[in-house]
């Protein structure tokens, strides 16, 4: 269950385990390790919905897939309130910190119960930077004796030549990997020492997760400046990392994704629909609802390019060409073999990547180290001198219910496939399985979702034509009908953002509330917790008092240093 690519979902309120395995849905009863040891799920919707035909899936994916190469143009597929790119993997990296574990404590582990508590529940308290501590078994790997999480070093390169950076070691620009030690696979030697390895599939997510480890590795750096004890160090940093993170998702990630209204009204009034207090028993610890893990959370996969300007070698117009996704999952470990392709092989060919024996490099090369400029606006907090030209910045893809085409063919390490026989080919499409794994749950819909939540739903005009994305012209009259009163939940919230006419691309009536209302509630099941301490404000140096932003935190971690924050020039 430690890994989402398995499918595996343990719903609490229904007391069994569903999994999925080759396309093929199990329900079955938990043992009685499984059961503590098993992530929380829940089932929000009162109604199961009726899926749709897996043909009418099919046609649907394809419908979803179909944006091609706009990374060439930086402002292209962003219309509606443009989003800075690097928004699309902090989201990525909040999934894996909300819906699975991230511990990697196996069955029969030894594990205090708190600490199970805390790995364990669905909650925004960062363990899948901080696993269960330095002082556990299963995480010590992943910290330096005094507390520090480990970094790793990228490998010089002799590409392009003319760049010293990139063509000499870089202690720090990378993330700590098991090493050829370990025996076993390439794959298994690349592997990254993190407590979950999901944070390694594309490099967008490995370097933010970096970002992370040196954002508590500088906070435990102050602390120590200030004479704190080491036996008493770590925890306050990692307190003050996690309700500055919290802060970062409630002022500058939320507002940005959902509309700003629903977020104020949620963080401000409280729930009206998730485990709204009062309606459950006081201490209960907080569960994910599938719609959430299964489909509303899943809007990340819209805001994905083609490509990005990563840095001065990977851009339009550099030496290296412009960084397309396919890259990006290349120099990763555990989707990718942080090793170029053949010199001979087709644009864009990922096939290698299938291979755990693939590949030469174990660390990434350096040419390959971000350019954080390029995916955050620094301008947002007075550093000019940060903001890199207008047609050198990556925004996001506007939330709708497009994805860009790559996306229709993943590699098989992103979904736990790698070194097993290749799938059919629907089934590397990302859309496809988004719908096929909704179906399998009997998530419910989007319209009984809409009536559940008394929202006003969608027309079947707004389903059927949306605003400047999927286009459905290729269904037949009774695939319309269904469509319309069987939308899939993940569809039907970004159809919700796409036709938004007030804040064109952001998630709002179900999507929206159901989103502010998970992160709400994943802030207040955490141990520490600014929804519980409503007073608390953010201490860390910031571009104005009282404000903390993503751009603020690369700042601080990378010591406000244009050289770090961009080290290839």
């Amino acid at each position: 269950m430690h890994r989402h690519h398995r499918e595996t979902y343990y719903v609490v309120d229904e007391g069994r385990i569903l999994e999925f395995e080759q396309g093929q849905a199990i329900a079955r009863v938990p043992t009685a390790t499984e059961q503590q040891m098993a992530f929380r799920f829940s089932r929000f919707g009162k109604k199961k919905g009726l899926p749709l035909s897996e043909e009418l899936r099919a046609k649907l994916a394809a419908a979803m897939t179909t944006v091609g190469q706009e990374g060439d143009d930086p402002d292209s597929g962003a219309p509606g309130t443009p989003i800075p790119a690097g928004f699309t993997y902090l989201g990525q990296f909040v999934d894996h910190d909300l819906t699975l574990d991230r511990t990697q404590v196996g069955l029969g582990d030894p594990v205090p119960v708190e600490d199970l508590v805390q790995g364990r529940s669905p909650a925004l308290d960062l363990d899948s930077l901080y696993g269960l501590g330095p002082d556990h078994a299963g995480s010590a790997r992943f910290y330096e004796p005094d507390g520090h999480l480990k970094t790793g070093t990228t490998l010089g390169v002799p590409f392009p030549p003319e760049l010293p950076p990139a063509n000499t070691d870089q202690k720090g620009f990378d993330l700590p990997r098991a090493g050829e030690t370990v025996g076993g696979t390439r794959a298994d030697q690349r592997a990254p020492l993190i407590p979950d390895a999901r944070n390694d599939e594309n490099l967008a997510v490995g370097q933010l997760h970096l970002a992370f480890i040196r954002f508590h590795n500088r906070v435990l750096d102050r602390l120590a400046e200030r004479g704190v004890p080491e036996h008493r160090a770590f925890r306050m940093a990692r307190e003050t990392v996690i309700k500055h993170y919290q802060w970062i998702l409630r002022t500058d990630f939320l507002p940005r994704i959902v509309d700003p209204e629903i977020v104020e009204r949620v963080f401000t009034r409280g729930r009206r629909h998730f485990e709204v207090p009062g309606r459950s028993r006081p201490g209960d610890l907080p569960t994910m609802p599938i719609e959430f893990s299964v489909a509303a959370y899943r809007l990340g996969h819209s805001m994905v390019r083609t490509a990005y300007q990563w840095n001065s070698v990977f851009r339009v117009g550099g030496p290296g060409g412009i960084g397309t996704l396919g890259l990006l999952f290349r120099f990763s470990g555990t989707a990718g073999n942080l090793t170029p392709p053949a010199p001979n092989s087709p644009p864009g060919d990922l096939s290698d990547l299938d291979d755990p024996n693939a590949g030469e490099n174990l660390r990434l090369p350096s040419n390959w180290i971000v350019d954080f400029r390029r995916l955050f606006d620094f301008g947002e907090v007075g550093r000019d001198d940060l903001v890199v030209p207008k047609g050198e910045f990556n925004l996001a893809k506007r939330i709708d219910t497009l994805l860009v085409d790559p996306l229709a063919a993943l590699p098989t390490g992103t979904f736990d496939g790698r070194g097993r026989p290749a799938p059919p080919p629907i089934q590397r499409n990302l859309a496809f399985r988004n719908l096929a794994r909704a179906g399998m749950v009997e998530l419910s819909t989007g319209p009984q979702l809409a009536a559940q939540m008394r929202i006003k739903p969608l027309t079947a005009d707004q389903i059927l034509k949306g605003r400047g994305g999927a286009e459905l012209d290729g269904l037949t009259p009774a695939e319309r009908e269904s469509l319309v009163a069987h939308t899939p939940l993940w569809f039907y919230i970004l159809r919700e953002a796409e036709v938004n006419e007030r804040h064109p691309g952001r998630l709002t009536g179900v999507g929206g509330t159901l989103v502010a209302e998970v992160f709400h509630r994943a802030m207040e099941g955490s141990r520490t917790s600014i929804v519980k301490h409503p007073g608390w404000r953010p201490s860390l140096p910031s571009h104005r008092k009282g404000a903390f932003t993503m751009a603020d935190m690369l700042l601080f971690a990378f010591e406000d240093d244009a050289d770090l924050l961009n080290p290839l020039g």
